[in-house]
């Protein structure tokens, strides 16, 4: 092993060592049971997302020394399913002078060689410290034989001297690689950059592959490019576009444009810009292709600007999505859903059938909410209650998350104004019209994830509830409510260790 290799090691196993010691101190009462997260410390974006050695792998940036943001590493865990996923050692730390201040995100390929690939950038701040005096980004590789322990390569495409340039995802087409990533440029626009490779180590600049309209947004963070049927998708995280009525209301956002693009052309957008998902933590999304063929994303569910309660007390900071299947409709809209692997995870169901929910009237569906999944299809067309409403994690002094349709608004909304914990706020997706109602909710220990529609819209949310037993109950107001359908399954855990 060489020096190099020795001191990467020795920081992949103190790190792994302090998430360990943090996790025994860990407080689960909103820990997730279903989502990605770290044994303990902090989380954001997903990376290398990739199917390698029979096993889906997923990294993410991870500091282990806290539940809050530090010197980025990366997490892993894997699985053969997609729902039952094992602990993996800790991949990458910072431990070059490349990447002294972060392993920044980045993305993971299988190459011909039979190897995992992984490109991250490689973080520096100027003053050793901090942003303000600017920092110094790479493009840098490692590769792995087992998807586990991971040798470094270093530099592979060096920055260029703009202010930002990140987040490296990596394709093929035709034998040949292409990197994109996020850059701000010398007259702060966000703009996405694209590289070119033959063999994945020696790349060339090729073209500013897309600028955001929006003079606004100055960097365009997390960029993922990929084909859905004949048009191609291009997703990115965009900052600093100011709040617009229902759009942009966190401090940081994603969303994508549909256009159309080959190799050795510019990309042609053929739609606006539009939200992946509107809920209050959805950020930094990766995708993949499965072996099936199915593009399958994950997000990130947090925030770099208001903490959660779980820094503060528990230990952990931070957790994934579950894992969308994307497809795009007829008019161009990015259709996300949970995959069906999703229901390998339900328990026996609870059946309500059909009803009608008279005026004004609550009815508990859950004395006591385990982690699960909500099924709720409603006739819009013989309802006239001004909310569908269901209140979840509902405590005896009335505290809970709202979700539900609001007919007034038209849309489909998370209320958390009376959470109990954490940060309040309201967030909600436009609904797409017509007379049939279909929420898929499915509801963690601390978070809530809402599909309209098959996907249509998508609300992701932290929520987090207060102690006590905690109950589901659907709401009308001023008007009655007519149920088509209403199912609940309690939903396992993803932990193989933790399984009954």
């Amino acid at each position: 092993m060489s020096d190099a290799a020795a001191v990467h090691a020795e920081l992949v196993e103190r790190a792994e060592q302090a998430a360990m010691k943090l996790e025994k101190e860990r407080n689960n009462r909103w820990y997730p049971s279903f989502h990605i997260a770290a044994r303990s410390g902090w989380i954001n974006d997903p990376n290398g997302l990739s199917f390698f050695n029979g096993r889906y792998q997923v990294f993410y940036q991870h500091h282990a020394y806290s539940a809050y943001w530090g010197p980025m590493h990366w997490g892993h865990v894997s699985s053969e399913d997609m729902v039952t996923f094992r602990r993996e050692h800790v991949a990458l730390a910072p431990s070059i002078e490349a990447d002294r201040d972060g392993v920044f995100s980045g993305s993971a390929v299988v190459g011909d060689d039979g190897k995992l690939y992984a490109y991250y950038t490689g973080h520096r701040w100027n003053n050793m410290f901090n942003d303000d005096d600017g920092a110094l980004q790479v493009q840098c590789l490692a590769t792995s034989e087992d998807g586990v322990v991971f040798t470094k390569h270093g530099v592979v495409v060096e920055g260029p001297g703009l202010k930002h340039f990140r987040d490296p995802k990596v394709f093929r087409i035709d034998g040949i690689w292409y990197m994109i990533f996020g850059a701000c440029s010398e007259d702060n626009r966000g703009q996405v950059w694209m590289y070119t490779s033959t063999d994945m180590f020696n790349w060339e600049f090729d073209r500013i592959l897309f600028e955001d309209p929006n003079p606004d947004a100055f960097m365009l963070e997390c960029p993922d490019i990929f084909p859905l049927g004949d048009k191609w998708v291009l997703i990115y995280c965009p900052m600093g576009p100011r709040k617009d009525a229902y759009q942009a209301r966190n401090s940081h956002n994603a969303g994508y444009v549909v256009g159309d693009w080959a190799p050795g052309e510019d990309f042609k957008q053929l739609t606006d810009y539009r939200l992946i998902d509107w809920g209050h933590n959805f950020y930094a999304p990766q995708t993949f292709e499965a072996p099936d063929g199915r593009r399958i994303c994950y997000g990130w569910m947090g925030s770099f600007t208001i903490g959660t309660p779980s820094q503060e007390t528990d230990g952990w900071g931070g957790q994934l999505t579950v894992p969308r299947e994307l497809s795009l409709d007829e008019d161009l809209n990015l259709i996300n859903y949970p995959v069906a692997e999703i229901e390998k995870l339900r328990g026996e169901k609870t059946e309500f059938g059909s009803f009608v929910l008279g005026l004004n009237q609550d009815k508990v569906l859950l004395e006591q909410t385990p982690p699960c999944e909500i099924l709720l299809d409603v006739d819009l067309s013989v309802t006239d209650s001004e909310r569908v409403g269901l209140k979840i994690g509902l405590t005896e002094d009335g505290s809970h998350t709202y979700v539900g349709y609001d007919s007034l608004a038209e849309r489909i909304f998370v209320d958390r104004r009376l959470a109990g914990n954490g940060d309040r706020g309201y967030r909600a997706a436009p609904f797409p019209g017509g007379d049939k109602l279909s929420l898929r909710i499915l509801i963690d220990r601390g978070s809530v994830e809402v599909f309209v529609n098959g996907g249509v819209q998508s609300v992701t949310s932290f929520a987090f509830p207060n102690a006590g037993d905690r109950s589901v109950a659907l709401s009308s107001e001023s008007g009655s409510i007519t149920v088509d359908r209403l199912d609940i399954y309690p939903l396992d855990t993803i932990w193989e260790d933790e399984r009954q």
